[in-house]
């Protein structure tokens, strides 16, 4: 059957497993978007240098004070959470009743102060991440050979993903969030701080990025650069899935990386653009995405 596709079955399946882990962070990445645009109204165009922040603070704490992999994975959201929460308390609620064109704009300069400043103190070349022990190594499959590290990523970026899902669509806190967005007044009148909540979503949203630079920063170089690599991408896959829709920024981040990695495979020129023909084709017939909900 491979013969007849003309590939190896360690070429498919190799592509496929690189499909899945960049996937795994268009998913988180994109999730982090859509519940921060589902609940506060703002295109957080800033995601991915928090992304890239996220990396950089596992790196520092390494560097620096010798804490690994695991602490870091706790310790980094939570620092570029605390950084959400100043920006959106001094910045970003003064937006809320705006275009979104404002807050596109003002996060936007923000994502450029911030790789800027990485980038004088640092340079551009990037840092190498070591692979923590405990997830060195690989199986052999017989038809191909599985890091420990990747499938780590893609087994834990699918449990954040339903977890955060859950939290949302499923739990009062969740139902708090939806109302808070609907109808602000009436929740606060039964005694929820409606501006704290949100304050909160967006530190949520943020620490999502930063966990997923955290995951990502053993398997590319932490550089400046890493986040404005991939935030346009990130856009498309939640453009594709619908804007502020958390199942849909879940199925077509999974979904749209395996299909980039299958492309990969037969038809490698179209490769850094399937994504976008895709969202062309998805806009053309389903303008709100294929989850979203039409205004």
């Amino acid at each position: 059957m491979f013969e007849l596709l003309g590939v190896s079955p360690q070429a498919l399946f190799g592509q496929l497993l690189l499909g899945l882990i960049n996937g795994a962070f268009y998913a988180m990445l994109s999730l982090g978007l859509a519940v921060i645009f589902g609940m506060l109204n703002v295109v957080n165009f800033a995601h991915g240098a928090l992304y890239m922040t996220g990396a950089f603070v596992a790196w520092l704490l390494l560097e620096f004070l010798g804490v690994g992999y695991w602490p870091a994975l706790l310790i980094a959201p939570l620092a570029v959470a605390v950084l959400g929460i100043a920006i959106e308390r001094t910045m970003l609620r003064w937006l809320y009743k705006l275009d979104h064109l404002y807050g596109l704009l003002l996060t936007f300069g923000l994502a450029l102060i911030v790789e800027g400043l990485f980038r004088n103190e640092y340079g551009s070349s990037g840092q190498p991440y070591q692979i923590p022990e405990t997830l060195q190594g690989g199986q052999n499959l017989g038809f191909m050979f599985l890091p420990n590290y990747r499938a780590w990523v893609v087994v834990a970026s699918l449990a954040i993903c339903l977890g955060t899902w859950y939290t949302i669509e499923r739990t009062k806190l969740g139902a708090y969030l939806r109302a808070a967005t609907e109808n602000p007044a009436l929740v606060q009148a039964f005694g929820i701080n409606v501006p704290r909540l949100l304050t909160f979503t967006y530190a949520g949203g943020v620490a999502l990025a930063a966990l997923a630079g955290v995951m990502a920063a053993p398997m590319v170089n932490v550089s400046p650069q890493m986040g404005s690599s991939l935030i346009i991408i990130v856009f498309a896959v939640v453009v594709i899935g619908g804007m502020g829709s958390i199942l849909g920024s879940i199925v077509t981040g999974f979904g749209l990386g395996v299909i980039e990695g299958l492309t990969k495979v037969f038809f490698p020129e179209a490769s850094n653009t399937v994504i976008f023909v895709i969202m062309a084709i998805v806009l053309l017939i389903k303008p709100a995405g294929l989850f979203g909900r039409a205004a």
